[in-house]
């Protein structure tokens, strides 16, 4: 079974925690959120703001603030900026030219699933980060 990808979940759980602050948090105090390393959410927080969506300061007293108002970010924005992976893929094992599934499976269901992801991409775009925070309450 393949490795799960959190990151984008993760990455949500901190949007939420910058967006719902009272004041600029540290990765220290994300991290303690997420119970992860410092070190992962740093990264996280990286993509994030390569994307625009956080600003980060570095340092003693290095923190990060939304880069945004949370009504303009969805959560496309967040998938797309931690480049999480396609929900679903196809294996990666070589055909079988005497099985007739084997030689066709792989085209037949790419199709189905780059419609499934793209569902789930337009339904991503559909909810904001302030949705989210607003269910949180």
């Amino acid at each position: 079974m393949a490795a799960v990808n959190t990151q984008f979940s993760i990455a949500i759980h901190i949007m939420v925690c910058i967006g719902s602050a009272k004041k600029d948090m540290t990765s220290a105090t994300l991290a303690s959120s997420v119970n992860a390393y410092p070190s992962f959410v740093r990264r996280i927080l990286s993509k994030l703001s390569k994307a625009g969506l956080v600003e980060t300061s570095t340092g003693k007293t290095g923190s990060s603030t939304l880069g945004k108002k949370p009504k303009d970010i969805t959560l496309l924005d967040i998938y797309r900026a931690v480049e999480a992976p396609k929900a679903f893929a196809i294996h990666k094992y070589p055909e079988q030219k005497i099985c007739e599934v084997s030689c066709g499976i792989k085209e037949c269901m790419e199709k189905v699933l780059d419609k499934t992801q793209k569902a789930m991409e337009d339904s991503l775009k559909k909810t904001t980060l302030a949705d989210v925070i607003k269910d949180m309450k």
